[in-house]
């Protein structure tokens, strides 16, 4: 069942156009990501779906106009925006806070997920004694505790280094298959997409258009085992070939890649 359908949608700032008719889905329990240029409205497509800016052209959710904004996604910026003079469990109970639970049953709420999200012992630490993945794990447990229909991860990993990065794409993937959430994930790195995707859409240079929609046929979990890790090799190289190409800033047609046929 498609949850998220956008048609057409186009963003004007004055005379600079954003978004020039960006047309996508995204269905029940499916995560994809964008990938696109630095500059190319990927944020400001976030910005529409939250509600924050208006837009011209469809969005629409189960199938209705997309209005109620702020009771349909729960949203994860680029930074923590941990609140340093809270707590971590505090931390992870604002959102909750925010839609009016009170805050000892929003602590009772959380609390427990604690452990799965790699947080158990550090309650009661502020932000600054965590580590930059564990910092992460608390801010993604503060936007899914919220119980939207759908998540928008706005590159939740870009600040941090390599190693961690990578740690937290693999945990991510693993949270993504136990609690079956819709996701839309937008990224610059072609390996994070490859690693978390069922589909792919790279916008063009600005004003953005997607260029092409690609299907991730890697099995589920996405593990180190070799034959998979070529597989996910190639279609890396493929991806990063079609977004070199979008840096162009009239595409005259959009590209899909041989053996993709998705409607």
């Amino acid at each position: 069942m498609t949850r998220l359908e956008l048609r057409q949608v186009r963003k004007r700032f004055g005379p600079l156009e954003v978004l020039a008719g960006v047309s996508l889905n995204v269905a029940a329990g499916e995560f994809v990501s964008i990938l696109g240029p630095s500059g190319a409205g990927k944020s400001t497509l976030f910005q529409l779906l939250t509600g924050a800016e208006k837009a011209e052209g469809e969005m629409l959710f189960d199938g209705a106009p997309l209005d109620d904004h702020g009771s349909r996604f729960a949203f994860m910026p680029q930074r923590d925006a941990l609140m340093p003079w809270r707590r971590i469990l505090d931390n992870a109970t604002l959102g909750l806070e925010v839609q009016g639970v009170p805050r000892r049953a929003a602590r009772e709420r959380v609390a427990p997920l604690f452990a799965e999200f790699g947080l158990a012992g550090f309650e009661r630490a502020w932000p600054a004694e965590l580590s930059g993945g564990m910092r992460q794990r608390a801010a993604l447990l503060r936007t899914v505790v919220q119980e939207r229909d759908m998540l928008l991860l706005d590159e939740p990993f870009g600040a941090l280094d390599a190693l961690t990065r990578a740690a937290m794409q693999r945990w991510l993937e693993a949270m993504w298959r136990r609690h079956h959430w819709t996701a839309l994930l937008i990224t610059h790195d072609v390996r994070e997409a490859v690693l978390l995707s069922d589909r792919i859409y790279v916008f063009s240079a600005r004003p953005a258009r997607i260029v092409s929609e690609i299907k991730v046929p890697l099995p589920r979990p996405r593990t180190a085992d070799a034959s998979v890790a070529r597989e996910a090799a190639v279609l890396e190289a493929g991806i990063l070939d079609t977004l070199l190409g979008a840096t162009d800033p009239q595409p005259s047609a959009q590209r899909r890649p041989k053996g993709d046929d998705h409607d």
